[in-house]
This record gives structure tokens, C-alpha cells and sequence, in this order.
């Protein structure tokens, strides 16, 4: 193999992709002090798996990755790629199929490094065995460093042994040597490891065979624990079932009870929702009448109190009358007093001229009488007048005072006419309540009563139609309650079988009884012919199996009037020739067809009763675990049909139900309605 590229990116100072190409010949790299010529055979090294960060010159693996400088970032990532010529096919087997190889060893900062060649991901010890081969690797000393010819000079006899193998390119040897020793010692470890378990595996072979009789008898034993414990749950289930179906009883019974306090509350309800109907119309009336009481009460008072007002008034001009009265009185007394004076005075002055005729000797009296009597007679005239005038003003006084008493009575009259009218208004309303809207409130209580009759007879349709579908679904809840219990029932007994007969969980070799199915009546017979060989399993792996033996076409046949076993068993394919060999007959010919067997041939009776070839006989006994077995498995198949035929018959009764439910909702409704 030879070096042909190299291309290096992020690699210390090669923070651009850069490639090298390596020419047949000598190639050089000339340039000055720290332009990173020794990166690229530190690039070499690392790629060809250099594990150790000190040698190349960091404080850590992750300085190989450029750091960053004051113009460019730092990068996460460095990646060496070397392209190797394998023409010669010089290179391990894994990898020899392709001229050219490409190493590629990558690394991401914190995260570690990855190898790969030809973009396949390898091990760091694959490619450091690669490089080995050829001579060369990260620390070969074909690579030579600065300092390393005078190491070589002073190497101890090891290290000169290192050179040596790699000058003889045997160093990838070298290394699957000791790897090789590292797995041989391994696997001399792993051997007296397996003796010593081998030993103790043979110290305990018997006691697992003891183990393993006893897990036997256990079986059997917790075959009939779980058979006892299934009755007693059957028993258990039976009494719980009665409880039930009581417990039903007293439900359904008292279901019709509610069902009839439902009808009674429903009627009560129905006649306090007529009832509450008709109450605001009610409250309405007495509402109105109420007010109508208010307002006339209210009148009432305010006339009674105008009646105060001029009964009060009356009494006052009353009292203005009665003094007016008393000063008309006065005046006319006044007058007649006048009126007398001037009569006497007229009488007086008539005497005068009589006497003024007889005597003139008296001329000047009765002058001065005269003037006497004229200053009376004006003055008693200027009384009379002031008199006059005064009973006028009494007069107009007493006409406007007896105008206002008319006035007044004649208000006291119409007050007295408005009080008794709602005296009157008052009495009819109390005698009558709420007259006024009496005559609309006998026309709607008709219109309701019409209306009430022709809800009352469309009521009872939908009672009667509500009866019908409730009477059918009460009669579908027995058939339904009893398919469900029917159901429940199988449907507890298959589960219960399915446990009882649920293989044991963690057995490695399943008994072969676990395979077969056998004709109702014959479980007796064949637990009898076979039994702890039922037990056996079917796996060839396992310590006591069946195995297939051939056809058996050369077989004797069975006596006359035996029936083979086989017809009435259904198995694995090994116990058909032993099955094959198994008549069935009646007790009384097994006894006369005994002698007849050839050899390995058996007669059982389906009591249980054994004749073998061999003279060997045993009457009927207690069925062996695995025909109980058998028997329990048939009758799971049965219950099982039951149990589907019983939850079908239960669905169908109640999808009937849910219809008949859905029609009585529906009846229901319409009685509400």
C-alpha cells in the first residue's frame, strides 16, 4: 500500500480544506519555522490513530481543532482524510476488495472522534492494525520526529524489538497475537468456568428429578384443589344466583310499587298544573278587584270627609243665620218702633191743627212744637232710613247666605247620594268579589273545560298506549334479566374453566394432553389406556416426549367388535400409532376379547375398565387427573357455544327492550304532552 492524498480540514493551523498530494518519489515540504510543517506528520500520526494528546503537542485531544485566531472563529470540527493505493491488495481482508481506501478520522469538539474507511465506521484498533500491516503507523518509527534518530540509538532491547517487527512488517501480527493470547486465556477461563457449572448442574440433576416427580403429584393435587375450590365456587355461585333472583323479586315488586306512585304523583301533578294554570288569571281578578276596592274606599273617604267639610260649613252659616235672624228681628223692631212714632206723631200733628184751629193763642207753641216734632220726625226718618237700608244689607246678607245653605245642603245631598251609591258599589263588591271579570272568567273557564276534556281524552290514549308499553317491557324484563343471568352464568363458568385448565405458566415442555381433543364419552377411556403417559410432552427436546414411529401399516389389526381409540381422538401425529392400538368395547367384551390381543394391544371400556395383551387388568377406578382433564375440556367447548348461543339470545332481548323502552319514552311524552 502506498500514501497517494492527504487532506486535512480544520486541523490545527489548517482551518481551510487543504489537500496534499503524495507523487511516487520522494516528495518535500520546504518552508519556514512555524508555518505548520510538522502539523502535517502530526496529521499522519493522528489519523492512523493516535490516541495520546501529548504527542501532539496539546493539552487535550480537542487542541487539534483550530482555536480561532484575531481574523477568523474557532471551529468545532477537525477532519484528517488519507487516500492509500491498494493495488497489491496488501490490505487485511475486511478491506481488500477496492484499489484505493480512504481513512477518515473526524472530531467534534467535547464529543470525541470517529474513524471510518471508505465511508464505512470502524474501530481505532482496525485502522491502527491496517497501518500495522503496512509498516507503519502513528507510532512506527517509519515515521520519523524530530529528536527520534538519537531515541533509536539509545533504545532498550524492547524498543529496538518494536523497530525490528515493524522494519519485518510483522507488527500487525504481533498485535493479533496478544489479542489472540487475551481471547485463548478467555476462553480457558470461560472452560473451567463451564466444568465447575457442569459439575454442579450433575449434583443437581437428582434432585431436580425429585423435584420434578413432586411438581407432578403437585399438579395432580392442584388439579383436584382447583376442581374442589371450582365447585365450591359453583356452589357458592348457585346460592348467590338465588339471592339474586330473590333480591329481583323484592326489586320488581317494588318497581310496580314506585311505578304506581309515579301514576298517582303524575295525576296530582297534571291537576296542580291545571290549577297553577288557572291561578294568575285569578290573582289577576283579585288584583283588579282589589284595586277597584282601594280606589272606592279611597272615594269613599275623601266624600265622608267632604261631608265633614260642609256639615262643619252648615253649622257655621247656621250659626250666621241664626244671628242674622236674631238682627232682622232687632231691626224690624226698630222699624215697627219707628213706624209707631211716626204714627203717633201723624195723630200728634193732626191734634196740633185741630188745636191750631181753636186756639191762635198757642201759634208759636205749636211752632215750636212743630219745629220740635219736624227735627224729631227727620230725625226719626234718617233712623228710619239707616233702618231701611240696614235691613236691605241684612236682607242681601241673608238671600246670599240662604243661596250658600241651598248650595251646601244641596252638596250635602249629592255627597250623601255618592256615599250611599258606594256604600251600595262596596256591598256588591263584597257580595259578588270580582263581578266585573266574572262573566270573561266563566267564558275561559269553559273554554278550558272544553279544552281540558280534549286533553283528558287524548291523556288517557296515551295512557293507555303508555300502559300497553310499559306491560311489554316489564314482561321483556324477565326473559331479558334471565338470558342475561343464563350469560353471565356460562360466561363465569368458561372463565373459571379457562383458568382451571390454563397451562402452567413457564413450562418449557407443554404434556401432550394439552393438544388433544377427544369425543365426549371417551375421556375415561382415554385417561385410562394412557395414563401418566398423557403427561409426556410432544417437543423431541424435551427428557419424556413422543415421538412418530412410523406409520404402523404392518400393525395387527384389533379384535372383532373394538373400536379403535383413535376414530374418537383428535391429537399430534405421535400417538396416532398407540392409538391406533387401543380398542374400545363394552365390560362384558372386553372380557372375552382379551384373548385375542396381540401384543402391545390394549381393550378399555369407556367406565374405565383396562384389559392389556399381557394379561394385565384393572376395573374401573376414580378417573385419572388427565381424563378429567379431557372431560372439563369438552364441557369448556360446550359452554363455551352455550355461553356465545346465551349472549346473543341476551343482545337480541335487549335491543327488543331498548325498543320497546324507546315506544313507552315516546308514550310517555305524549301523556305529559
Amino acid at each position: 500500500m502506498h500514501l497517494t492524498r492527504l487532506k486535512l480540514t480544520g486541523f490545527k493551523t489548517f482551518v481551510e480544506p487543504t489537500e496534499f498530494l503524495i507523487e511516487p518519489g520522494l516528495t518535500g515540504i520546504v518552508g519556514p519555522n512555524g508555518c505548520g510543517k510538522s502539523n502535517l506528520v502530526e496529521a499522519l500520526r493522528w489519523v492512523m490513530g493516535e490516541s495520546s494528546f501529548k504527542n501532539m503537542r496539546g493539552s487535550g485531544m480537542d487542541d487539534v481543532i483550530f482555536g480561532g485566531s484575531n481574523e477568523r472563529p474557532a471551529r468545532n470540527m477537525a477532519e484528517v482524510a488519507l487516500t492509500l493505493d491498494n493495488s497489491d491488495r496488501k490490505a487485511p481482508a475486511a478491506f481488500n476488495e477496492l484499489d484505493t481506501l480512504e481513512v477518515t478520522r473526524r472530531i467534534e469538539r467535547e464529543e470525541g472522534s470517529t474513524y471510518r474507511i471508505n465511508g464505512k465506521e470502524v474501530r481505532a484498533k482496525d485502522v491502527q492494525l491496517l497501518f500495522a500491516d503496512a509498516a507503519t503507523g502513528a507510532r512506527s518509527p517509519a515515521l520519523v520526529r524530530q529528536g527520534q534518530i538519537s531515541e533509536i540509538i539509545s533504545a532498550k532491547p524492547q524498543s529496538r524489538r518494536r523497530i525490528l517487527e515493524d522494519a519485518a512488517g510483522i507488527a500487525g501480527l504481533h498485535s493479533r497475537r496478544h489479542e489472540a493470547e487475551l481471547r485463548l486465556r478467555g476462553a480457558e477461563e470461560n472452560l473451567t468456568r463451564l466444568e465447575d457449572v457442569l459439575g454442579e448442574i450433575d449434583g443437581q440433576i437428582e434432585a431436580l428429578q425429585r423435584q420434578a416427580r413432586q411438581a407432578g403429584r403437585y399438579r395432580s393435587l392442584a388439579a383436584d384443589i382447583r376442581r374442589a375450590e371450582a365447585m365450591l365456587a359453583l356452589i357458592a355461585l348457585h346460592e348467590a344466583r338465588a339471592h339474586q333472583a330473590q333480591a329481583e323479586h323484592v326489586l320488581e315488586e317494588t318497581v310496580r310499587a314506585v311505578i304506581d306512585q309515579t301514576g298517582i304523583q303524575a295525576e296530582a301533578a297534571k291537576r296542580q298544573a291545571i290549577a297553577a294554570h288557572e291561578i294568575p288569571a285569578l290573582r289577576e281578578g283579585e288584583a283588579a278587584a282589589a284595586a277597584a276596592l282601594v280606589r272606592l274606599k279611597r272615594g269613599l273617604d275623601e266624600l265622608e270627609a267632604e261631608n265633614r267639610r260642609a256639615r262643619q260649613r252648615a253649622e257655621e252659616l247656621g250659626k250666621r243665620l241664626a244671628e242674622l235672624q236674631t238682627d232682622l228681628a232687632r231691626q224690624e223692631s226698630i222699624g215697627r218702633d219707628a213706624a209707631e212714632s211716626l204714627t203717633r206723631l201723624a195723630g200728634e200733628d193732626a191734634t196740633l191743627a185741630r188745636e191750631s184751629e181753636g186756639a191762635g193763642d198757642n201759634t208759636e207753641a205749636a211752632a215750636e212744637a212743630l219745629e220740635e216734632a219736624e227735627r224729631a220726625l227727620a230725625a226719626a226718618e234718617a233712623e228710619q232710613i239707616a233702618a231701611q237700608a240696614a235691613l236691605s244689607d241684612l236682607a242681601a246678607r241673608r238671600g246670599a247666605l240662604e243661596r250658600a245653605l241651598r248650595e251646601v245642603r244641596e252638596r250635602e245631598a249629592r255627597a250623601k247620594a255618592e256615599h250611599d251609591k258606594l256604600k251600595r258599589d262596596q256591598a256588591t263588591l263584597e257580595a259578588i268579589s270580582i263581578g266585573a271579570p266574572l262573566d270573561g272568567l266563566r267564558q275561559a273557564l269553559a273554554a278550558a273545560e272544553a279544552a281540558l276534556r280534549a286533553a283528558d281524552a287524548q291523556a288517557a290514549v296515551a295512557r293507555t298506549t303508555l300502559a300497553g308499553a310499559r306491560e311489554r317491557e316489564n314482561q321483556m324484563r324477565g326473559p331479558l334479566a334471565e338470558a342475561d343471568r343464563k350469560a353471565q352464568r356460562l360466561e363465569t363458568e368458561v372463565g373459571t374453566l379457562r383458568k382451571l385448565l390454563a397451562p402452567a405458566t413457564g413450562d418449557r415442555w407443554p404434556a401432550i394432553v394439552e393438544a388433544i381433543k377427544v369425543a365426549k364419552g371417551f375421556e375415561v377411556a382415554l385417561g385410562a389406556a394412557l395414563g401418566d403417559d398423557l403427561d409426556a410432552s410432544a417437543d423431541t427436546a424435551a427428557p419424556t416426549h413422543w415421538r412418530e414411529t412410523g406409520s404402523g401399516e404392518g400393525d395387527p389389526a384389533l379384535p372383532a367388535g373394538a373400536e379403535a381409540l383413535a376414530q374418537s381422538v383428535k391429537g399430534p401425529s405421535a400417538l396416532g400409532r398407540r392409538l391406533a392400538q387401543i380398542g374400545v368395547v363394552t365390560r362384558v367384551e372386553g372380557e372375552k376379547l382379551r384373548a385375542l390381543l396381540h401384543p402391545g394391544q390394549i381393550l378399555v371400556s369407556r367406565e374405565g375398565d383396562v384389559w392389556r395383551w399381557d394379561g394385565f387388568t384393572s376395573a374401573a377406578d376414580a378417573p385419572s387427573p388427565a381424563a378429567r382433564r379431557l372431560a372439563e375440556t369438552n364441557r369448556l367447548d360446550d359452554l363455551q357455544r352455550e355461553a356465545i348461543a346465551a349472549r346473543e339470545m341476551a343482545e337480541a332481548a335487549c335491543k327488543a327492550l331498548e325498543t320497546v323502552s324507546g315506544e313507552a319514552r315516546v308514550a310517555a311524552q305524549a301523556e305529559t304532552t
